[in-house]
């Protein structure tokens, strides 16, 4: 634990305030010609264009279906809390990796968005039920797809989304902080950008839902198993148990 922990202590030193984030950011560009720095940009802007089509996905299809004016706000929220979300995880990123078994809370928190949207998804349009009728009061499944709803959903799914981006990129950027930074801010963007043509295409092209649980599936999967069995970057609950 000591060693892990000691492998990410130069990520988070030195980033609490906006001027120390500042003065790293500078001082990883300055040297980006690099081999060390510049093979940490590379392994950054890929591990980030992964999660930004990820996370674009899940946000574009928990927005998807709602009127336009509606819509945007959804995802311009999803936008600014995946931001702070990932600063502050960045910020932290060492006292996160002493936590056992947050990477586990996450993928099960995901999990839940992704039970919560699969019903959305196969219960479409399927009728909630007569209250005057008996037998008919919970003959559907009342739809979830309401502007606070989806609020809901898509925050849920950046805090777990956002700790895992966090950990990713932390390994990747080590002792390039200001990398760090730039690498989340430009995820987000990513992320932002696809999330709105995604959201509004989902009607038209329904496979496009399916696509974002099986996203939301896969990515909560890899956190629990993260979370019980451990990897480089975090502690599994099962390996204390052991």
């Amino acid at each position: 634990m000591i060693e892990l922990l000691s492998i990410f202590s130069a990520t988070a030193t030195g980033l609490g305030s906006i001027s120390d984030i500042w003065a790293a950011i500078v001082h990883d560009f300055s040297n980006i010609g690099s081999p060390a720095a510049l093979a940490a940009f590379g392994q950054v802007v890929l591990i980030d264009l992964v999660f930004a089509a990820d996370n674009a996905i899940v946000v574009g299809a928990l927005a998807g279906g709602l009127p336009a004016a509606q819509r945007r706000k959804v995802i311009l929220i999803g936008i600014a809390a995946a931001l702070i979300l990932r600063i502050i995880f960045a910020l932290i990123v060492v006292q996160l990796l002493q936590i056992v078994g947050l990477v586990l809370a996450g993928g099960l928190l995901l999990l839940w968005v992704g039970w919560n949207f699969y019903r959305e998804i196969f219960h479409e349009g399927e009728s909630t039920g007569s209250e005057e009728i008996s037998g008919d009061e919970h003959s559907g499944v009342k739809s979830t797809k309401t502007f606070w709803g989806a609020v809901w959903g898509v925050t849920a799914a950046d805090v777990s989304m956002s700790l895992d981006n966090v950990l990713g990129v932390a390994g990747a950027a080590r002792e390039h902080p200001g990398i760090l930074v730039i690498g989340l801010l430009l995820s987000v963007a990513l992320m932002g950008l696809a999330a709105n043509v995604i959201a509004k295409y989902i009607e038209r092209y329904k496979w496009i839902a399916y696509l974002g649980l099986a996203v939301i599936v896969y990515v909560a999967g890899k956190m629990i198993y993260t979370g019980l069995l451990g990897d480089e970057q975090t502690i599994g609950v099962l390996t204390l148990l052991g």
